[in-house]
């Protein structure tokens, strides 16, 4: 169902993305550029208006800047397809982001005295970061991994609908928002490693096939 809704939400969303990307293009941006922009106002909205209790203004902010990842992959299309560096580029903004969302929902935990919390969301930093990297290590080694229940957008639906419980005064929409995450984030780094599993035996009974013949 969140595949679908995935694929639904991109095809709606191109229609108002595609002309951004086409002026962007323009007036000369690049999409490298609009990635690094992106990442400094999910940062930014993370730390100047999360950390600083202002929730769901920081939520919607953080929203906002996540959709540029959806620009400048148009402006790469449209300018061709993409780079081997603007991929390496666009992951490692990603994990930036990510990181500077989880940290400051940590923050937050921390300043509430809320311990639990706290481990909650050091549980899901660490996940999320696995799952990221089982992709990536499985693509480097020959295979894939684009499986899982709770991939980056499902993370930060996840987080931000934490932070609009919070600013709606529930006090628990953070930590629990945490702790789902953290249970969604086992699950998906077991379902990719099982993923993988089922790929590297059979190419490894092949490499072996091929060494004995």
């Amino acid at each position: 169902m969140a595949k679908i809704f995935q694929v639904s939400a991109r095809a709606t969303m191109a229609h108002v993305i595609e002309p951004i990307a086409r002026r962007l293009i323009a007036w000369g941006v690049t999409p490298n550029q609009v990635t690094v922009a992106g990442t400094l106002g999910v940062v930014g909205a993370s730390v100047g208006l999360g950390a600083t209790g202002h929730f769901i203004a920081g939520a919607l902010v953080v929203t906002v800047f996540a959709l540029v990842d959806l620009v400048d992959g148009t402006m790469a299309r449209l300018s061709g397809g993409s780079t081997r560096f603007g991929a390496l580029l666009d992951s490692t903004m990603d994990r930036i982001a990510d990181g500077a969302i989880v940290g400051t929902v940590i923050y937050i935990l921390a300043e509430r005295g809320d311990r639990w919390g706290v481990v909650g969301g050091i549980i899901c930093l660490v996940l999320g970061a696995a799952v990221s990297y089982v992709k990536a290590r499985a693509e480097g080694l020959g295979m894939t991994a684009n499986v899982g229940i709770a991939e980056r957008a499902e993370r930060l639906i996840i987080i931000g609908v934490g932070g609009l419980l919070a600013g709606a005064g529930l006090a628990w929409g953070f930590a629990a928002a945490v702790w789902f995450l953290a249970a969604l984030s086992t699950i998906t780094v077991g379902q990719r490693l099982a993923y993988v599993y089922k790929q590297a035996k059979v190419l490894d009974a092949a490499d072996r096939a091929e060494r004995a013949s």
